[in-house]
């Protein structure tokens, strides 16, 4: 049977892999480190869900202390709140440099990250191991990329590694099983409205659901560490049923933080495929759109995440039009990260602020590989 439009497969049908992948996320668009903190988040929910051995390892290149980013604060909530399950390793100085302007101290310090790295892949202790920035600190020329690469090669067969940054080396993308390049889109009608805080993760390539849910770690941590009224939503189209790594940890997140993270799925546990819509599928999806219409109207929520809603609209399960206003009528202090495929871009696109497409370069799945769990669901 042909099918046409877009299916998201759902967690109970996947049969998961064990052996690991090597991840490459470049390209000059946002959600590159965000992608990284969503897989984090949903290792992390397997390793609390399950027996199953699973630790996590952050080791982020070329941002030492002395600076703040956006992901400090997901981390460090992460961390204590399970300590058993992710480690965390800064290098590099807090400043910005160029190729021109690099000191003895840069390639000390991606060295010390890489001897960190070296021993943690061959140390068999880690399920993930996250080389945040580790793509410009080859590309600036601070570490060998023949060695990096025969290593990242040589890796063990269930360690799943994911490098991030822009400019990966060709080097690198030859024996990567997965690349997504991170491609910026601009909308002259957010520009010149001057609309802000509506941020766009779509394409064919892997990380728009993973981003935003990185994207969901940062609010949340932002919420614990600075502002204790920065409330988040994570609502979730076309993924009903049970069997997301995810769910645990954002489980623990709420009992912990429970004025701080709601979480909601809708629609049933099977692929929606275009012209074999069910009138349930019609009924989830406006379900999801009421929940989410009510959050965004109310200014509750600093942040808010429509996790698959291109890929409901692409089914024409919701209108666009609805969505369209209620994104203009949105409060300025509301962030809204709305993700998911789509072969017909419908118009509220023009009303990103941040618009990234993922461009799948090469991805495992193409080769026969399962998704795995834990990384992938």
């Amino acid at each position: 049977m042909t099918r046409a439009g877009i299916g998201i497969q759902t967690a109970q049908i996947r049969p998961g892999r064990v052996s690991g992948q090597l991840h490459v996320y470049d390209g000059a668009g946002k959600g590159k480190s965000q992608a990284a903190l969503g897989v984090v988040l949903r290792s992390i929910g397997l390793g609390i869900a399950s027996a199953w051995p699973t630790r996590v390892l952050l080791l982020r290149f070329l941002k030492g202390p002395g600076r703040a980013y956006a992901e400090d604060a997901a981390i460090e909530a992460l961390q204590r709140g399970f300590p058993h399950l992710i480690d965390q390793v800064r290098t590099g100085r807090a400043e910005y440099f160029t190729a021109e302007q690099i000191t003895k101290f840069d390639r000390q310090e991606a060295q010390r990250g890489w001897d960190i790295a070296k021993g943690a892949i061959a140390s068999g202790l880690y399920s993930v191991i996250v080389l945040d920035e580790l793509n410009p600190v080859l590309d600036l020329g601070l570490l060998p990329v023949d060695e990096v690469v025969n290593t990242l090669r040589r890796k063990p067969e269930h360690l799943e590694i994911i490098a991030t940054g822009r400019g990966a080396p060709a080097q690198l993308l030859q024996i990567a099983d997965l690349h997504s390049e991170m491609r910026p889109l601009v909308h002259s009608t957010a520009q010149e409205q001057g609309i802000e805080g509506i941020e766009i993760y779509t394409g064919d390539g892997k990380g728009k659901s993973t981003s935003a849910l990185g994207k969901a770690l940062q609010a949340i941590g932002k919420g614990i560490s600075r502002d204790q009224s920065h409330r988040v939503l994570i609502l979730q189209w076309l993924k009903g049923g049970q069997g997301y790594t995810e769910d645990a940890a954002i489980a623990a997140l709420k009992e912990s933080y429970p004025h701080l993270v709601d979480h909601h799925r809708c629609g049933r546990d099977a692929i929606v495929w275009r012209g074999q819509q069910q009138e349930i599928d019609y009924i989830e999806a406006e379900r999801g759109w009421e929940i989410a219409r009510a959050a965004i109207a109310s200014g509750l929520y600093k942040t808010i995440i429509l996790d698959e809603l291109n890929p409901t609209v692409d089914l024409e399960l919701l209108p666009v039009e609805p969505i369209v206003q209620t994104l203009l009528r949105k409060p300025r202090t509301t962030e809204i990260i709305i993700t998911g495929r789509c072969k017909y871009p419908p118009a509220y696109f023009e009303l990103a602020s941040v618009h990234s497409e993922m461009i799948c370069h090469k991805h495992y799945a193409e080769k026969g590989v399962d998704l795995k769990r834990g990384v992938d669901f």
